[in-house]
């Protein structure tokens, strides 16, 4: 996932409609529905479609579920997937389609593999390994879900949090996601927290119901699991995404999933970054159900360049004196302090 600067995106520059709810779930639903292509050289090959971003680059999560959609129509429907690794090559380009090769590396007695490249240009933008499983009885145990977590209902939309800001990406972020996401943690859009902790959880599920299809929810919630999985490195050194500068952008991604959910339900995302060295941070995930049940793990290291000379330096001091003196970014700060204090990670 490339971050957007928001230097990047003058309002000026171009029109963006944020959809509404519906017509960004409708769109999640629609960049799922993949097209069969002729075959080329013994692989499957799809085209996966686009939709337009208030951002030009194409979001991460997107490629990873149209990447791994594209692997599930190769497979027994029997053998579903447990475990992706991913990495990005280079960004996606949001108003051309993307092609998907895919390679059937193994199909074994339990166990089926496969290689799946997104391609733009005749260049490959992702490259990641997919492994299904026919169900099978074993042994079971999960680590338990973190105590002290406020309710979804206890925090405030992504609309109260940045809905007031008139900017494209912001209102795509507050409006336009097909996710919505719900901060347990002070959100990190427009500030640095106040606390540096190398830790990170919100609840998040498609903002309208999904088609029953097992496929479209765990294509679903891979696209919804890279969102803020290298928050943790952002809180621990006092970084937030508008942060004037900043240059972040995934490098890799890793999933995998434990048992079946739905991702029109509320999830838990909780997150903790272990290291950052070289321009690189790594963070580590756990989703659960709201009954505590362990869904999916995820990892991913990121480059995270911090802001280099004077200018971003003043452009960011004239940011936050805007912020600062705006009455909804007090009020949020007063309305949920004693939620955003939760400790779940302690």
């Amino acid at each position: 996932m490339h971050r957007p600067r928001l230097k990047e995106l003058d309002v000026a520059e171009r029109e963006y409609r944020v959809p509404t709810p519906e017509e960004a779930v409708s769109q999640l639903v629609g960049m799922l529905d993949l097209e069969a292509l002729p075959g080329d050289g013994g692989e499957d090959r799809f085209l996966a479609p686009v939709f337009e971003q208030a951002f030009w680059r194409v979001f991460g999560g997107q490629v990873l579920a149209q990447a791994v959609t594209a692997a599930m129509r190769t497979v027994d429907p029997e053998r579903a997937v447990h475990s992706v690794h991913g990495y990005f090559l280079r960004p996606g380009d949001a108003t051309k389609p993307i092609e998907v090769s895919v390679e059937r590396l193994r199909d074994g007695g339990s166990f089926s593999a496969r290689r799946s490249h997104a391609i733009q240009d005749g260049k490959p933008i992702l490259s990641m390994i997919t492994s299904f499983q026919k169900p099978a009885a074993g042994p079971e145990h999960q680590a338990p879900m973190p105590l002290g977590i406020p309710d979804p209902e206890e925090l405030p939309a992504p609309e109260e949090l940045v809905g007031h800001v008139k900017h494209p990406v912001m209102q795509e972020w507050a409006r336009g996601r097909p996710f919505e996401i719900r901060h347990i943690d002070r959100p990190i859009y427009l500030e640095a927290d106040r606390d540096h902790r190398p830790t990170s959880a919100v609840w998040l599920k498609t903002r309208t119901p999904l088609p029953d299809d097992p496929n479209i929810h765990r294509a679903a919630l891979l696209y919804a699991s890279d969102y803020t999985l290298l928050e943790p490195v952002l809180r621990q050194h006092g970084f937030y995404w508008a942060k004037p500068g900043l240059k972040v952008a995934s490098l890799d991604h890793a999933m995998w999933w434990h048992r079946h959910a739905r991702a029109d339900e509320w999830l838990l995302y909780v997150k903790d970054s272990p290291a950052a060295q070289s321009s690189r941070g790594f963070s580590h995930g756990a989703i659960y159900t709201r009954s505590g049940q362990l869904v999916a793990s995820t990892a991913q290291e990121g480059m995270i360049r911090p802001p280099q000379g004077v200018k971003p330096l003043l452009q960011e001091t004239v940011q936050k004196r805007a912020i600062n003196a705006g009455r909804a970014q007090r009020q949020l700060n007063q309305k949920y302090k004693t939620a955003w204090r939760s400790r779940y990670m302690d």
